[in-house]
């Protein structure tokens, strides 16, 4: 019996592994929808932020350049990091990116910065839990962003990446700067 089954097992593995013609092939893919190359975009935006007090809260609006232009941009994700100049060892500055929301404590209680987006801009928001109308200019002037936009076939796809750090998100999808 065990020479019999033996047989059985040799002659199904002997019809599975032959070849046949080869089929037709199918039709070629679109270069550059996979999401993977290098559909993401970058770009760097100095800012003043405007207060507004009926709401408490300073606001700029940054439009996203017209040459973003990718496969779903009503799902594509956003992610925007604000500029934070430390000083360096022997002297000058080295440039710190922190993905936002960013919260400071401050003695007058807490401020954070946030953002919303749609397909055409991204508003950033300075809001906070006490009279920001009085804020440090050091939180409201001259603040650099980086905003990135990753179709969301890239963003899906690549769901490992350690979005908070922006040198790792730069070097995973190949970003260069507007």
């Amino acid at each position: 019996m065990k020479k019999f089954l033996s047989l059985i097992v040799l002659f199904a593995l002997l019809i599975v592994s032959c070849d046949g013609e080869r089929g037709p092939q199918g039709p070629p893919g679109e270069d550059g929808l996979d999401g993977l190359d290098g559909l993401g975009y970058t770009y760097e935006r100095t800012i003043d932020f405007d207060y507004f007090s009926d709401v408490n809260y300073y606001s700029q609006l940054i439009d996203i350049p017209a040459e973003v232009d990718t496969f779903e941009p009503e799902s594509d994700a956003v992610l925007v990091y604000r500029l934070e100049l430390l000083d360096a060892e022997g002297g000058g500055t080295i440039d710190s990116w922190s993905l936002i929301p960013q919260n400071f404590f401050l003695n007058e209680g807490t401020i954070q910065y946030v953002y919303n987006h749609t397909v055409s801009d991204v508003e950033i928001i300075i809001d906070g839990d006490f009279d920001l109308s009085g804020l440090s200019s050091q939180f409201t002037d001259n603040q650099t962003f980086r905003i990135v936009v990753l179709p969301s076939a890239t963003f899906n796809a690549n769901a490992d990446v350690d979005f908070s750090n922006f040198n790792e998100v730069k070097n995973r999808f190949n970003l260069s700067f507007d």
